[in-house]
């Protein structure tokens, strides 16, 4: 059954950044099962954390009653929307190709494809690759006056440096797009990033001038640290989805790390727990922050979702048994060497193994080999979770966890992976 309070449920949890007429959109959200669709551009080949609040939003809407349409960008992938950085690297055909079948797969996991509301899946590409300039300039560009093309935000920033006429057309493929799917699948409603609103409404207005019919749109906001500064980074770069590019356990620790100050924000935005819930996990965060409850909870609950729960029970089994709360040779193999090379590993050769001094150096944990000795001297060095008390103590292969790992640890805060190969 459609919710009537949809809007209300995305307000509350700070997913309405920018919209169409908010009275229309209410009163469409409704009257019952609204058409959406969402886009996403194969500009990686793999989606992020900024991503994931579309695909989230996605899900709620579908869980409402309303009906998911999730657009896979191979033909506005070729092109890339403007950054205020300067002209993307324009990609192969082929490179094109492949992260489209990726993101497909990827965006697939959070929508149902059963039921009522079942979501669909296309390809922009599927009705651009045929289309004839002529047609293109007829059809779609006279609709676009340039006074107003040259307004948009991205594309002023971009004028002193430079844009090219491809990136600054891009608009005009993205509201096509959402011609298209208004005319085939009477989808009604777009939204996306705040860095999507200018395309947003672009679309919005094509329909209104080609078919004279009601679109809407809304934009989520942009996700940013406490200081301001934006989010999705970890220390090896980007918060992908991929598990190749972006371990479960990285992922998972990602956000057990984030602000207190920003907690209940990302669970309202992230998870899927209730008000109520989400409301307890801020109290208990503001009254005994140094228990990280709600840290735990929203780490617990946006792994699930994105890699599954089996992929929670294992990153958090890694994390006890590196800091010393667990067996090691319980973790799963690949689970320890990701965890591992994610803290910056360093590799030694098996046939060889290094004594404990040149192991913390190796490591990074020590600065020297006369602080080293001082750490093992002091009971600050462990290998293995085991303390080690001789500063002359030399590993074998039979000390090796997972096939070709040592686990360091300095005190009770400090870990490195070394690899022996």
């Amino acid at each position: 059954m459609t919710s009537s309070n949809v809007l209300d449920e995305l307000e509350w949890r700070g997913l309405i950044a920018h919209s169409t007429d908010r009275d229309a959109l209410r009163a469409a959200l409704a009257e019952g099962s609204v058409r959406f669709y969402v886009g996403f551009d194969p500009t990686a080949p793999s989606l992020h954390m900024g991503n994931l609040v579309q695909l989230v939003t996605a899900r709620r809407l579908q869980l409402a009653g309303h009906t998911p349409f999730i657009l896979v960008g191979g033909a506005t992938g070729m092109i890339g929307d403007p950054r205020d950085s300067g002209e993307r690297v324009l990609n192969s055909l082929d490179t094109v190709k492949e992260w489209t079948e990726r993101v497909r797969r990827q965006v697939s996991r959070f929508v149902s494809f059963e039921g009522e509301n079942a979501a669909t899946t296309v390809n922009n590409y599927d009705w651009t690759a045929s289309l004839s300039t002529i047609d293109f300039l007829r059809d779609i560009g006279k609709h676009f006056p340039v006074n107003r093309m040259l307004a948009r935000d991205t594309v002023k920033r971009r004028l002193e440096s430079g844009i090219s006429y491809t990136e600054f057309s891009y608009v005009l493929l993205q509201s096509m797009d959402y011609l298209n799917l208004h005319r085939e699948h009477g989808v009604a409603l777009q939204f996306g990033g705040s860095d999507q609103w200018g395309n947003i409404t672009g679309g919005a207005e094509l329909v209104r001038r080609v078919t004279g019919d009601s679109a809407h749109g809304f934009a989520t906001p942009l996700i940013t640290k406490a200081d301001g500064t934006k989010y999705g980074k970890t220390e090896g770069g980007a918060l992908w989805l991929d598990a190749e590019m972006l371990s479960p356990y990285a992922f998972h620790q990602f956000w057990l790390n984030v602000e207190d100050e920003k907690v209940g924000e990302l669970l309202r935005i992230f998870t899927f727990l209730t008000r109520e819930e989400i409301e307890d996990l801020e109290r208990q965060t503001q009254e005994k922050p140094f228990l990280r409850a709600g840290q735990k909870r929203l780490a617990d609950e946006v792994t699930a979702l994105v890699h599954g729960t089996v992929e929670v029970e294992h990153a958090k089994a890694a994390a006890a048994a590196l800091f010393g709360g667990g067996d090691l040779a319980s973790i799963q193999p690949a689970t320890l060497a990701s965890a591992l090379r994610e803290a910056g590993g360093t590799t030694v050769p098996a046939a060889a193994l290094p004594g404990i001094l040149d192991l913390l150096v190796a490591s990074g944990l020590a600065r020297s080999k006369g602080e080293a000795r001082r750490t093992v001297t002091e009971g600050g060095a462990y290998l293995n979770n085991v303390r080690v008390e001789d500063p002359e103590f030399q590993p074998t292969a039979i000390d090796l966890v997972a096939g070709s790992w040592l686990v360091l640890r300095r005190g009770k805060k400090k870990f490195a992976g070394v690899e022996a190969v």
